[in-house]
């Protein structure tokens, strides 16, 4: 089972996600938080899998719970899940640490997907949101894709997770997130797979 959590400051919002999320047989909410500062307390109390963070709170807002949760637990995956998505806030949540982001307008089967590939370690991005980044980006992609993003989504096509790859680079998790996020955003993809597929297709990696 992935535990999850839910993070927002709408009580018919966390009901609603609950109701979603407990029909799947491998999801299982064990805590909600209605602002950051009780999302950072709860994550240390019921040692969730997989965060479900609202970005824009009273007080201490979904950016800054992520950065503390994640401080205390790098195990722990945050995913963001807001109906905002400026470039200004979605690099905020990437520069965070955020495993993923998406906006509530996500299907059931959408979102499910999502926290079972935050919970596997991958990176998870609304289309539209991937659509943002690439428009930051726009020379050809030979250009623009840094060693490092190359480096890394070699090490994704040989199957390690972001933990793994932090390690064998001698860099963070959350650093490796933020190479992977410019990387979706400049080959227009959404998700690790067709990140390695749309590389090796553009003659980056062997």
């Amino acid at each position: 089972m992935i535990r999850v959590m839910l993070v927002d400051d709408h009580p018919v919002v966390r009901e609603g996600l609950r109701g979603m999320l407990e029909a799947e047989p491998d999801l299982t909410v064990v805590g909600e938080a209605g602002s950051g500062e009780e999302a950072v307390a709860q994550a240390g109390a019921v040692a969730p899998d997989v965060i479900l963070m609202d970005l824009r709170m009273r007080g201490l807002d979904g950016v800054g719970a992520t950065e503390r949760i994640l401080a205390a637990s790098s195990q722990v995956r945050v995913v963001v899940l807001t109906t905002y998505e400026t470039d200004a806030d979605i690099l905020r949540a990437v520069e965070a640490g955020a495993s993923g982001y998406l906006l509530k307008d996500a299907s059931r089967a959408d979102l499910a997907g999502a926290i079972r590939a935050a919970a596997r370690g991958e990176t998870v991005l609304a289309p539209s949101v991937a659509g943002r980044l690439v428009n930051q980006v726009r020379r050809p992609v030979t250009q623009t894709l840094s060693g490092r993003e190359v480096e890394v989504l070699g090490l994704v096509a040989k199957g390690l997770t972001n933990a793994e790859i932090g390690r064998s680079l001698h860099i963070t998790e959350a650093t490796v997130k933020t190479h992977l996020l410019r990387a979706f955003g400049k080959l227009d993809v959404s998700d690790r797979t067709a990140a390695v597929t749309t590389a090796m297709a553009q003659g980056l990696l062997p």
